[in-house]
């Protein structure tokens, strides 16, 4: 990467529920030009109402981005990814492309295929309710959030610098990795969650009247997530299969495990320790002081380089006019 960054670009967000409304408000807020498309009609009018630029003709806003050069946030479950990116093919086939889904590997395959020419980087924001909707959304959702931003061998450095700067102005910290590793770990501290919060929920009502009076911080915290919609559940977790798969194995022997511990001598030490020691871990990783870190995106192993700052847990914090990456690490 050589010389400084470009000026700001307009965004184009296509899909205002949740996190796409709130990446509309929050992108307006620092200045950007904004405006969105989505086929429901209902947050159309809801956007329209707050005094957004929306519409549902998807085709119309992406031309426009075309036309301004403009970049393109596709904020759309992933079951409906298809469909968007051949509208992107054909209206604004070399616009630079983000995405805000939470599963990466997919939708990287997906945009290659697919949409070739666009100037591809792939993003994650890891925020969000278990509601949806455009009335859901807010201009803070990504403040202090984590926002993957996914660094490819082929990922072109510019791009990726002003995917960054966007996820950074509405006030997120950065966390570069690849599209692979991005899904391994989601599928451990999200997917699987998901998952478990649906299984203690239902196991929960099974218990009947007198299980949900008494229902309290342990079982709420626990199937928070089950009250997310289920369709968007489904594609996030379908959708990350090859590296759910194996995760759900290994929690399986560990439950696996402890019932046996429980079914011979009704002990529960080593389980009980183990996740103890797995909360401490995060604790601990989120008390510790971080170092500064500086990679230039003009070295030729700054892909390596960036990816290596997020395997060690760390965040880019800015990217100067320059072109170079400001992180920290733990």
């Amino acid at each position: 990467m050589a010389g400084k960054m470009p000026t700001v670009r307009d965004l184009c967000v296509i899909g205002l529920g949740l996190v796409g409304g709130s990446l509309l408000r929050a992108a307006s807020a620092t200045g950007r030009q904004v405006w969105g498309a989505t086929v429901a009609d209902s947050d159309v009018a809801a956007a329209g109402a707050d005094g957004f630029d929306a519409g549902t003709d998807v085709r119309t806003a992406l031309r426009r981005a075309a036309d301004r050069d403009a970049m393109v946030a596709l904020a759309v479950p992933l079951t409906e990814l298809d469909d968007v990116l051949r509208e992107v093919r054909e209206c604004a086939p070399r616009c630079l492309l983000t995405d805000v889904t939470s599963v990466k590997a997919p939708v990287l395959a997906a945009v290659r295929r697919t949409t070739p020419e666009a100037r591809f980087v792939g993003g994650h924001p890891m925020a969000g309710t278990t509601e949806s909707g455009w009335r859901a959304g807010n201009a803070g959702l990504f403040r202090d959030a984590v926002w993957v931003v996914c660094v490819e061998d082929d990922t072109e450095l510019a791009a990726w610098a002003e995917v960054t700067r966007l996820a950074l102005d509405v006030g997120a910290q950065v966390v570069p990795t690849a599209a692979a590793a991005h899904d391994e770990a989601v599928a451990r501290i999200s997917h699987l969650p998901h998952l478990f919060a649906a299984v203690l929920a239902s196991v929960g009502a099974k218990g009947g009247p007198l299980a949900m009076a008494l229902a309290a911080g342990s079982y709420t915290d626990g199937t928070r997530v089950a009250g997310t919609r289920p369709d968007l559940v489904r594609a996030m977790t379908e959708g990350n299969r090859e590296a759910l798969l194996p995760v759900v194995d290994e929690a399986l022997g560990r439950l696996g495990a402890m019932r046996g511990s429980l079914a011979s001598t009704g002990g529960l030490a080593a389980t009980i320790r183990a996740g103890h020691e797995g909360a401490q871990t995060l604790a601990r990783a989120r008390e510790t002081t971080p170092t500064g870190v500086r990679v230039s995106l003009a070295a030729t192993d700054a892909r390596e380089g960036l990816r290596a700052l997020g395997e060690r847990g760390g965040h880019i914090t800015a990217v100067t006019a320059e072109g170079t990456a400001i992180g920290a690490v733990t």
